[in-house]
């Protein structure tokens, strides 16, 4: 068994490490037996892979997690406790079971002699390459403190930036979803119901009213095929969307949906500033931050262009060229980013680009429900126009002929 511990040496000095015994009252006797004087010892739990992999699936690391990390290790380092002793103490506090894990197999990898980064790098599905990078260079250069910081406050915006996506997102969703709801719980229950009258009176009805007296039948027998239709469509476009060339094509669909396709595109020039302005300012080299940024903007359409601009930038070329020849980003970036290249403050460009863009993103959210309002009243009442148009006017007429 492995133990994490904490203690006091000869000199006075608080110290961190990891001791293997066969169970806790060993590892005590053999702290003890080297002067110690023990002040906390914490077994390692081991956890097998498949449980880890339930673990991410069920509670996972949310930015906000992240950006509370990131913050509180900057602290701790500043006040010069050690890299290990600040992940222990953050570790403590740490209510996910599956991050406090991770944090418990970095420290163990760090007593091994693993630098802080490559310690980072074995758990690809909590840190990004950003975040891994950013702290490799902090290590190289001596301020470690500087560049977990700078990841406290990119996490902190992106965490901010995606908040406000969702928020956007949530009402048209909601609405969309429960007319969906409402539609089928019409269809299985209450138009049957209705229809039955003119079953019973036998009269003739206009050709609209016979298809939705069909497909009323049709729902009222074979409900739960249709369920299963509707659930299999839902699940198999989310798994398209998750493969390589689904999310291909999805980043591109949703570039192009009015309104919303703009927010997209606002989110996505303004993440990719922010984060190649911390990278830059973190001391990464440019060809190498713009791959990472390509990385972490999460749309493959801007991906490719990020990536491309690498490519050019190894051969001498500039960004502003490839970003001037890409639909993706609007002229006044390519000119931005052309102006700091020459001034040599690509940076300080790129910072105020992000400041302008994130603005415009608040400005969109805020809106959006006001625009998109109209759209969804339109549609909903058009469907309740013609359920009601293809119901109520043979009833009116039935009952104009029984006068």
């Amino acid at each position: 068994m492995k133990f994490l511990f904490q203690a006091k040496n000869s000199g006075g000095e608080i110290i961190s490490g990891k001791v293997d015994a066969t169970n806790n009252d060993a590892a005590v006797a053999m702290l003890q037996e080297k002067g110690y004087i023990l002040l906390k010892i914490e077994k390692i739990e081991e956890v097998s892979a498949v449980m880890k992999d339930l673990q991410h699936i069920w509670e996972g690391v949310s930015l906000r997690e992240l950006s509370v990390f990131y913050r509180q290790l900057a602290t701790l380092i500043e006040a010069k406790v050690s890299i290990i002793g600040s992940l222990q103490a953050v570790g403590d506090q740490t209510e996910n079971v599956f991050f406090r894990t991770v944090i418990i197999e970095m420290i163990s990898d760090i007593e091994d002699g693993v630098p802080f980064s490559e310690a980072m790098s074995k758990h690809k599905n909590v840190f990004e390459t950003l975040a891994v990078s950013m702290v490799k260079a902090g290590e190289l250069s001596g301020n470690l403190q500087r560049s977990i910081l700078f990841l406290a406050e990119n996490t902190e915006k992106n965490y901010d930036l995606n908040s406000k996506i969702k928020g956007a997102l949530f009402y048209p969703i909601f609405v969309l979803s429960a007319a969906v709801i409402i539609g089928f719980i019409v269809f299985t229950v209450v138009l049957p119901k209705l229809t039955g009258i003119f079953k019973d009176m036998n009269v003739e009805i206009p050709w609209y009213t016979a298809v939705l007296m069909k497909m009323g039948d049709f729902m009222s027998v074979y409900w739960w095929l249709v369920g299963l239709i509707i659930i299999a469509v839902v699940s198999g476009i989310v798994y398209y969307v998750k493969t390589e060339d689904g999310k291909r094509e999805w980043d591109i669909i949703k570039m192009k949906i009015p309104v919303i396709g703009k927010l997209f595109q606002y989110v996505y020039i303004s993440r990719f500033s922010e984060n190649l302005s911390v990278l830059l300012d973190g001391g990464i080299p440019i060809v190498r931050a713009l791959v990472i940024v390509g990385e972490v903007v999460n749309s493959t359409a801007y991906e490719a262009v990020i990536l491309r601009a690498a490519d050019e930038v190894k051969k001498g070329g500039t960004i502003s060229s490839v970003f001037a020849r890409s639909e993706y980003f609007p002229p006044i970036v390519a000119q931005m980013v052309k102006i700091g290249e020459e001034a040599g403050k690509i940076s300080e460009v790129l910072r105020h680009m992000s400041v302008f863009y994130n603005q415009e993103t608040d400005r969109i959210t805020r809106n959006l429900s006001t625009m998109l309002e109209p759209i969804l009243i339109s549609f909903l009442g058009l469907g309740v126009g013609i359920l009601v148009f293809a119901i109520l006017m043979p009833i009116y007429s039935i009952a104009g002929q029984m006068q």
